[in-house]
């Protein structure tokens, strides 16, 4: 015990201690240079923002960064989106990060999903653009055709080609809308409007599936209900005729 005691205050034991303590500090160093080399410590760089591009943007985008990406979900489906948009990001852009660091992004899917395309005939093109729009799909061309039900859809077309109620198209597709014009191939000798007061020449314009034009009063007119028609465009005749759905300018006096 007595030799212990000696050998812990010689000058031998402090060297040593010395000594150990020293190898532990330059362990300790060179332990953490290694650290900070190999975790690239206190080295950030800045997220870019890559939401509204698609994966060929950032080909070029992310070329000589040190920058990985990987898609983390491709199942969205965004009717404006171009397929394969980045619509999300995972460090969200302007994050700092370390080099090397992984971009999970989440992009609209590549292939649209099909829907069923509904039935359009007999509603007006204002109720088909609100059910397009419903289902996801959006109003092409509007072609007009002659037929009474003014704006009413008569036939629907995909690509140019006839379709049907119920036929499966893809998600955003643009379908096109044959609607009437509301005039018709029909045509109808001009009725004579001429004496009539204003709503018995609504009634035969009626009967003959025409419709009222511009209705001009003369100055002198107080009461419009017992105007009497003294001119009309077009004037009345045998050999005059126009198509149902036209309509018959009416002039007015006292």
């Amino acid at each position: 015990m007595e030799k212990l005691t000696s050998y812990l205050k010689s000058k031998v034991f402090f060297t040593h201690l010395l000594i150990a303590i020293g190898l532990v500090f330059i362990l300790l160093f060179l332990t953490y240079n290694w650290l900070s080399g190999y975790t690239n410590h206190g080295e950030t760089v800045t997220v870019p923002d890559l939401k509204g591009k698609t994966m060929k943007d950032i080909e070029k985008f992310l070329a000589g960064k040190t920058f990985q990406v990987k898609i983390a979900d491709s199942s969205s489906f965004i009717l404006d989106k171009a397929p394969g948009t980045i619509i999300e990001q995972d460090p969200m852009a302007n994050s700092k990060v370390k080099e090397g660091r992984t971009i999970y992004i989440t992009i609209t899917r590549t292939v649209p999903p099909g829907v069923k395309l509904p039935n359009l005939v007999d509603v007006s093109q204002r109720q088909a653009e609100a059910i397009l729009g419903s289902f996801g799909l959006k109003v092409g061309q509007l072609i007009y055709k002659p037929d009474l039900a003014k704006n009413a859809v008569l036939a629907m077309l995909f690509k140019g080609n006839p379709i049907k109620a119920g036929e499966e198209i893809p998600k955003g597709s643009a379908i096109d809308l044959i609607l009437g014009d509301g005039i018709g191939n029909t045509e109808v000798p001009v009725p004579t409007l001429v004496g009539l007061t204003t709503e018995e020449a609504l009634f035969v314009l009626q009967g003959s599936q025409l419709n009222p034009g511009a209705m001009v009063y003369d100055e002198d007119v107080l009461d419009s209900a017992s105007a009497v028609i003294y001119k009309q465009t077009p004037e009345p005749g045998d050999s005059i005729f126009v198509k149902q759905g036209e309509s018959i300018d009416l002039y007015f006096s006292k």
